[in-house]
């Protein structure tokens, strides 16, 4: 049962819109899917109880750091895969997550300021790789980005996190209506109205690259283990 997490220390990141997609895409497939909801704000146990949520989609939002790692693995139990979407900060229950997890996601927009708090977002996992002696894989994920054009900021700090080891995921999550229409209507992408949201299809197209990119890293990744 993979784990994946959505971390960043920033909020408005993008976390709950990615962890939503995922989970969504992976179900549409017909996997078990479940989804702890750890942001105080709960956005995704919002999303949940409007109409259209997948069957066989799990949304649980009841933990506390005195409970996250018993809910993960729990979940880990029933469901094929578990998705952890994050409080937007550093916090005691966000690093006994990312001890937990097959690849971290770090959601973060193509600017400086967001690129900081992805710095951050890695040192966090460096230092959980180090306290449980394990290899925790993870990558950033530009957010909000535009379809049509790749800024100058966004390539140099693709470049930056490249060249500090930090992995990037190919796909990019653009600013997409249908992203906010979710959380307004409920249900997937798919069971959207085209009549009452534009773009439909790139959106979709979009979520299901990236539910791909995340299966083939969650595939290519190394057996969990300890660090020696």
């Amino acid at each position: 049962m993979p784990v994946v997490v959505l971390a960043s220390s920033k909020g408005g990141a993008g976390k709950s819109t990615s962890a939503v997609l995922l989970a969504t895409q992976l179900a549409n497939r017909g996997e078990g899917v479940t989804m702890i909801d750890a942001d105080p704000n709960r956005p995704v146990a919002k999303w949940a109880k409007r109409p259209g949520k997948p069957n066989n989609l799990t949304v649980l939002d009841d933990v506390t750091e005195d409970t996250i790692i018993g809910a993960i693995e729990q979940a880990g139990q029933t469901s094929r895969y578990v998705i952890v979407d994050l409080e937007g900060t550093a916090s005691v229950m966000v690093a006994y997550a990312i001890s937990r997890a097959d690849l971290v996601i770090i959601p973060s927009q193509g600017s400086q300021l967001d690129a900081e708090q992805a710095v951050r977002a890695i040192r966090l996992i460096r230092k959980q790789e180090e306290a449980f002696r394990l290899s925790i894989p993870s990558a950033v994920l530009f957010t909000r980005t535009s379809a049509a054009i790749r800024t100058r900021d966004l390539t140099r700090i693709a470049t930056e996190f490249n060249a500090a080891n930090a992995g990037v995921f190919k796909t990019q999550i653009h600013e997409r209506a249908a992203y906010r229409a979710l959380f307004a209507f409920g249900g997937t992408l798919e069971s959207l109205d085209p009549a009452q949201v534009s773009n439909l299809k790139p959106a979709i197209d979009n979520a299901r690259a990236f539910a791909d990119e995340t299966v083939a890293l969650l595939q290519a990744r190394p057996v969990r283990r300890e660090v020696a």
